[in-house]
């Protein structure tokens, strides 16, 4: 299953939709929105970029190759706290949590970021992303 399918049906079970929804997606969709804590898509970055993985997350960010993260990247970007937050939520160990958020950020930042920069209103973007696959 493709990021624009897993996208979808993130966003379908956030609006009440049932189905086969991947939980460490929903948990991260929930995050990016704008009124969430961390600041949706830009606060997401910045943690990144304030613990020392700049290189990594702006090359999610920027139009050129995706570099890859590892779980313990994932882990350090984030923060112990943020990754028990999104692992609770989605029913994961934190390792559990991060080897999958380790193969998801870089396509899902990549695909927020089209323009090569970080948009306001990231589950908004998300949200345009969806529709657009959708064709609404």
């Amino acid at each position: 299953m493709g990021l624009m399918d897993q996208l979808g049906q993130a966003a379908g079970g956030m609006m009440g939709g049932q189905g086969g929804q991947n939980p460490i997606l929903q948990a991260l969709t929930s995050l990016l929105g704008k009124d969430s804590g961390i600041g949706g898509l830009a606060g997401l970055v910045q943690a990144f970029q304030k613990n020392g993985l700049g290189e990594i997350v702006n090359s999610w960010v920027g139009t050129g190759q995706n570099l890859p993260a590892t779980p313990s990247q994932i882990e350090q970007g984030l923060g112990g706290d943020l990754l028990n937050q999104l692992a609770g939520k989605a029913g994961l160990s934190s390792g559990a949590a991060s080897s999958q958020l380790a193969g998801l950020l870089p396509d899902l930042i990549d695909k927020l970021t089209p323009s090569g920069k970080v948009e306001a209103g990231g589950l908004d973007q998300l949200m345009k992303l969806v529709q657009g696959k959708m064709g609404a």
